[in-house]
């Protein structure tokens, strides 16, 4: 086969995928649980682990620039914040559970729950010193949705 044929079949392969994947209404990046769809005037179920600094939980509610952060994430999204306040390991369990959308805390890029869980880029938090870097956990596979967050994060906290 000359180099034409071999340009020209190769050409027409990559056109039938697109076309094919353009037809099945494949969105890149997707939420395989629909995250992002389920927040978008919804509910953001959030899962908290106390860290001083960041996040603080007490008897009186929970207050930090993490929780402002996420308000502000789910206001851009019309959704409501319902709070969840647990260990980190427990966070991870109910993250992998489907129980709650997002877990912030004092969570850092070198956290052990790499592998089980998604994880954004590591940030700063306005009001905390640029050392404190953290990150936010979300599900598995939810790239729609961490897509949105990240993307949040870049424009709003400049991560």
């Amino acid at each position: 086969m000359n180099s034409l044929a071999r340009w020209f079949t190769a050409t027409l392969v990559a056109v039938a995928a697109i076309t094919f994947l353009a037809g099945c209404g494949m969105r890149i990046p997707s939420d395989p649980g629909g995250t992002l769809t389920e927040v978008t005037g919804g509910t953001l179920r959030v899962g908290v682990s106390h860290t001083p600094g960041l996040i603080e939980a007490t008897g009186d509610g929970i207050e930090g620039p993490l929780v402002a952060t996420v308000e502000s994430f789910a206001e851009e999204h019309d959704a409501t914040v319902e709070w969840t306040v647990q260990s980190e390991e427990q966070l991870v369990g109910l993250l992998q559970q489907d129980e709650i959308d997002l877990a912030v805390g004092g969570f850092t890029e070198e956290s052990p729950w790499t592998g089980m869980v998604g994880m954004s880029r590591s940030y700063s938090l306005p009001g905390t010193p640029p050392e404190t870097k953290c990150v936010m956990l979300v599900q598995l596979g939810e790239n729609e949705f961490l897509t949105a967050l990240e993307t949040f994060l870049d424009d709003e906290v400049k991560s």
